[in-house]
């Protein structure tokens, strides 16, 4: 390993000593390159994000920690006018044209020449062109970060820079920044012409972000005045405008203080070439009208159903065919009330959430008699039916080829009240060969199911949620129905589900969801080719039968009877000649096979809870903290109890002659980015997570156990193959119902679309108060952490805008299943490594 890392290192250092040689390539000779810039602020460095992307001019980009500047050397690569350089080669060597073109023929003469044009222009757009030091733009830098600071409070700020050029055509700019002390804000007046305005100021003065004693920023001013504006337009003042604000500053002598004077001016009312003042006015609103059939083909079409429903005015070019209570509960604009800005934005997003209507139009009219206003809502009916139509081929390691088909079909406005209805199905085949069977079949595999699912825009319940939930939290129901049934994929299986959960946004910020009830039935159909799907384990099964006796050297236990014999003449004391090693490994098996080929019921509720701080798509400064809290089979364990039935011989109530699960899992999961700048940005993800079977259960359901590895886990051990603890991962799912996840990663921009990044994984999974008593995969102690796996490596990122293709690469740094002391970088290369194509980022 030692070796090959050191040919790696040689060849990049090779490289990179030819390459910067060539840096200067096509900087003019009495240019020079830019190389390095430096902030002082009182002769101090500044390298703080916000004064950094001040400057104008910055050296050419590099990859971070070796400032490998690969754009810089790309761009040098391509000649700056290779299409006359080609055409001169054709034109002053026409033999050897003769030659190739007799060679190649003309076409492929022509299309190589296309070719080279074709790549030479791909160095220039990925390249990046030397940064050639201009002194015009110094000064702007100079000018920019005097703004800057002036804006901050510093108002005798000076700037000035310094270019220093060297011989080898490579310069390098210092700015100098004096800033002088900060000014300081000593009080705050105001001026405001308009009585009601005044008054409505005052009343929010406690949150105002000019006070006295503060340090003085331009911003503060700023986001005074939308703060202003909006308290305004939310209490009534519809005329307002930020325009309407002025703030005045007056320093005072030389004692680095200022005295600002808040303006609001009166109405401004232009006639013609004169500008009259008026005080401003409360407005209310008097009237609500709703048109539900605004579609420009009926704009011709009378009103023919006009409805006055609490208050509300609903117009309709058809026989009514919407709920008013659904359409007015829709709209926060309220008749009678005071004019809310606010309540506008409100009732468009409201409104396009119930998946009924397009995107509302939303006008005030004013009514001269009084100071009131008229709201009219314009709504455009989606179509009330939609079919939906997709096909698939795939291929994976189950299937050699699949064909899958998914038609569905929408339905809108249900029950008048805007609920959708939706009905989809899956109907799939596929080509395989089944561990069962001798022969290949075609189109073995095959997978029917169907899906119901009614979503209602609001809380679907007996009682008054209203003030508890507030439709501005846009909650919503939804219902859903499905079932499934695979054949000749694993153990074969049906599946029905069935969910009840409720849905809202406290804010912006904050996303909620209950599921009241959340049912599933899992009925596995042929148990009989466990050892087919699950390899390692009969492979170990069947070394310990030939160790027994059991049966003879270069002997396989039959499928599946004699395998099963085996196992049940094994744990009831039947064979002699098994070790006590080889016994407990036996009933290991045993226990995982039952577990995975026993029928499942759960009937679950769980609550989870997401504040996601990301302002945009765009934003790589934020934190996402989820918490996920599940509680099964209390209800029908409790139930069973009440009712005094009887329990199964494993000491087990039964529900259709199903053992339901009963237990508690909870998640916690918290992610936080910090942007470094120049598209530089830290990432960390730490997970917890954990499942307690109780009263019913002694393990957990197998679809609500964890794993460890794969692609958004740790990257260095391929999914399912990490753990559980410091076990040797024998099985071919491994999992558990305990789980700690850590990763870090650093992400930067190599050039263009491509980015790279390097990452550190850590955690593992782990049994706990369950049935497993294997010491090496329980988490007995503190001590257990010490069996954490770590893993790091590198990766590649392309970024299409819609998605991100990544490509990870991951090395078992710290791996748990050796022997303590013997466990740091023991596979540590490219052999033995993982590797991983994913979308998008893992966190």
């Amino acid at each position: 390993m030692k070796i090959q890392d050191s040919k790696i290192l040689f060849i990049i250092l090779i490289f990179g000593f030819l390459t910067s040689c060539n840096s200067i390539k096509r900087v003019p000779k009495n240019a020079h390159l830019l190389t390095k810039t430096t902030i002082k602020v009182n002769d101090k460095n500044e390298e703080s994000e916000a004064v950094t992307n001040l400057i104008h001019q910055k050296p050419n980009s590099s990859i971070p920690y070796i400032n490998f500047k690969t754009r810089l050397y790309l761009y040098n690569w391509a000649r700056p006018n290779l299409d006359s350089i080609l055409k001169a080669r054709v034109k002053n060597n026409p033999k050897r044209t003769a030659r190739q073109t007799r060679f190649l023929s003309k076409k492929q003469f022509n299309q190589g020449q296309r070719m080279k044009l074709g790549f030479n222009k791909w160095l220039k757009e990925t390249g990046e062109a030397p940064v050639i030091v201009n002194d015009s733009l110094s000064k702007k830098t100079a000018k920019r970060l005097e703004d800057y600071y002036w804006n901050n409070g510093w108002l005798d700020v000076k700037t000035d820079f310094e270019t220093i050029r060297n011989d080898n055509q490579r310069a390098s700019v210092t700015y100098k920044v004096i800033t002088g002390e900060p000014y300081i804000i000593d009080s705050l007046s105001t001026n405001i012409e308009t009585p009601v305005i005044d008054s409505l100021y005052q009343n929010s003065l406690s949150e105002s972000l000019i006070k006295p004693n503060k340090q003085y920023k331009t911003n503060d001013g700023l986001a005074e005045r939308d703060r202003i504006t909006d308290m305004l337009r939310n209490s009534g003042v519809y005329h307002f405008s930020q325009d309407n604000i002025l703030f005045k500053m007056d320093s005072i002598g030389k004692t680095k203080k200022i005295n600002i004077e808040l303006y609001i001016s009166e109405k401004p009312i232009r006639k013609e070439d004169t500008t009259l003042y008026e005080p401003f006015k409360i407005y209310k609103v008097k009237d609500v009208n709703i048109y539900t059939n605004n579609a420009f083909e009926d704009k011709d079409i009378p009103i023919k159903d006009t409805t006055f429903y609490n208050g509300y005015n609903i117009y309709s070019k058809e026989k009514l065919r919407f709920n008013s209570k659904m359409l007015t509960d829709a709209v926060f604009i309220k008749p009678k009330t005071l004019f809310r800005d606010k309540n506008k934005s409100l009732t468009s997003r409201r409104i396009s959430n119930l998946k009924t209507f397009k995107y509302p139009k939303i006008e005030y009219v004013e009514n001269t008699a009084d100071t009131t206003l008229t709201a009219n809502i314009y709504l455009t009916p989606l179509k009330r039916f939609s079919l939906g139509f997709s096909a698939e081929a795939s291929q994976s390691n189950i299937q050699t080829i699949g064909f899958s088909l998914n038609p569905s079909l929408l339905m809108r406005n249900v029950f008048k009240g805007a609920e959708t209805l939706e009905l989809s199905g899956i109907a799939s085949i596929g080509a395989s060969k089944d561990g069962s069977n001798e022969r290949d079949q075609f189109f073995d595999i095959n997978e029917i199911g169907a899906n119901l699912r009614l979503t209602i825009p609001r809380l679907f319940s007996p009682f008054n949620t209203e003030k508890i939930i507030p439709s501005s939290m846009f909650p919503s129901t939804r219902i859903s129905l499905a079932t499934t049934s695979q054949t000749n994929v694993g153990l074969d299986k049906q599946t029905a589900t069935g969910t009840f959960n409720y849905r809202w946004f406290p804010n912006n910020k904050v996303s909620n969801r209950l599921d009241v009830f959340n049912v599933q039935f899992v009925k596995n159909l042929n148990t009989g080719n466990y050892f087919n799907v699950y390899e390692n384990s009969f492979n170990s099964l069947n070394t310990i039968a030939i160790n027994s006796g059991y049966i003879n050297s270069g002997e396989t236990l039959a499928l599946p009877n004699q395998a099963n014999l085996f196992i049940a003449d094994a744990t009831s004391g039947n064979v002699s000649g098994i070790t006590t090693t080889d016994l407990q490994t036996v009933k290991a098996i045993n226990e995982r096979k039952e577990r995975l080929t026993e029928e499942n019921l759960i009937l679950a509720t769980n609550f989870s809870y997401t504040k996601d701080r990301r302002d945009n798509l765009f934003d790589n400064d934020f934190s996402i903290f989820r918490l996920r809290l599940e509680l099964a089979g209390n209800v029908l364990a409790a139930t069973s109890n009440m009712l005094g039935l009887q329990k199964n011989n494993n000491d087990k109530y039964e529900l259709f002659n199903v053992a339901f699960s009963q237990y508690v899992k909870t998640e916690l999961d918290y992610v936080k980015y910090w942007d470094l700048g120049a598209k530089n940005v830290i990432a960390i993800r730490s997970f917890f997570g954990i499942a307690i079977p109780y009263g019913n259960s002694t393990n957990i359901p197998f679809a609500k156990s964890f794993f460890g590895g794969g692609a958004n886990d740790n990257r260095a051990w391929s999914a399912y193959n990490l753990g559980p603890g410091s076990t040797q991962s024998v099985n071919e799912f491994n999992e558990a119902n305990m789980k700690i996840a850590l990763s870090a990663e650093n992400r930067f921009n190599l050039f263009g679309a491509l980015n790279g990044a390097l990452f550190v994984d850590a955690g593992n999974i782990w049994n706990v108060l369950d049935d497993v008593d294997d010491d090496a995969s329980t988490f007995n102690a503190i001590s257990s952490i010490k069996d954490i796996a770590v893993g790091s490596g590198f990766g590649l990122r392309y970024d299409f805008n819609f998605f991100i293709l990544r490509g990870d690469i991951g090395f078992k740094t710290y791996d748990p299943a050796y022997n303590e002391g013997n466990r740091w970088f023991k596979d540590y290369n490219f052999a033995n490594a993982v590797y991983n194509i994913g979308i998008n980022y893992p966190f």
